[in-house]
């Protein structure tokens, strides 16, 4: 895979001015009028409209109130939640994050600066240790195995990012870590069985912080909403109006971020969450993995 340009890294995540403008069109559309009366309230183009609506262009705190009103908007409450969103957008794109200095992270970049703000992370993993939880040799040896790099300092560079991110979990912005990992994933010797244990016995410490909760799902739950495989649910407000979906496979990652999507998502994490083992016997099994080896 050939490393991406500066230039792109640089950029900050559209996630949330993608969420911003369907807000935007869903208002315009349910108030049945059209991208040139949008524009001619704002004196602006239907160009910069379609831009908006798209989540390409930032958008001004007086702009939306002038679209509000023209839409016929007087929640008061749906506007601030509009302004949030529009203030939060605007400071991801004028972010200049620590990830930008890595490369390495390519296509994760998005992802990271999302993580950077985020306030809550729900996460289901069925093949790997989440990557809040991750010791270097963990990280080492999936990336290794990945075969995307045949530079060590470049694998180097991205176990040193990927660490760095760790810093939400125990600095000074705690983040609220609710992490379910199947059985197989604490059985599975990633690295060797040494470095196995150090991984489990890493995420023991970490399960002791009051804002980071793991739950194994062990073999013998048998089915459940997820099999067909892991996501994420990102949180940057209490009201959950901005949450985000994030799918990653090998050649793709997916961002879903409709209100339906994030619910449908939410209510998978937790059905399947309620099939998990409670915290305690999670780490109890947790400890039996780590002395089996």
């Amino acid at each position: 895979m050939a490393p991406r340009r500066a230039s792109a890294l640089a950029r900050t995540s559209t996630v949330l001015g993608r969420k911003l403008g369907g807000e935007l069109l869903r208002l315009r559309d349910a108030a049945g009028r059209t991208q040139a009366e949008a524009a001619e309230t704002l004196s602006a183009t239907a160009t910069k409209v379609v831009k908006m609506e798209r989540g390409w262009v930032p958008v001004r705190d007086p702009d939306i109130k002038a679209l509000c009103e023209l839409y016929g908007v007087d929640d008061r409450a749906l506007i601030g939640g509009l302004l949030d969103l529009a203030r939060a957008d605007r400071g991801r794109r004028k972010a200049h994050g620590w990830w930008n200095q890595y490369p390495e992270l390519r296509a994760q970049v998005e992802y990271v600066a999302l993580e950077d703000v985020a306030t809550r992370v729900r996460t289901l993993q069925v093949a790997l240790i989440p990557g809040l939880l991750q010791t270097p040799d963990y990280a080492r040896a999936l990336h290794v195995a990945a075969g995307l790099w045949d530079d060590p300092d470049e694998i180097e560079r991205y176990v040193e990012a990927r660490i760095a991110r760790q810093e939400r979990i125990a600095g000074d912005r705690p983040i609220q870590l609710w992490a379910v990992v199947g059985e197989g994933v604490l059985r599975h010797e990633v690295g060797g069985r040494e470095a196995m244990r150090a991984q489990l016995d890493h995420m023991l410490k970490l399960t002791k912080l009051p804002n980071v909760k793991v739950q194994v799902l062990p073999y013998r739950a048998g089915a459940h909403a997820s099999m067909a495989g892991a996501f994420t649910v990102m949180s940057f407000a209490e009201s959950g109006a901005m949450d985000v979906v994030h799918l990653d496979t090998p050649s793709s990652t997916l961002w879903l971020e409709s209100e339906q999507d994030t619910a449908h998502h939410a209510a998978i994490f937790d059905r399947v969450a309620r099939q998990a083992l409670a915290q305690t016997d999670s780490r109890s099994l947790i400890r039996r993995v780590v002395e089996e080896m």
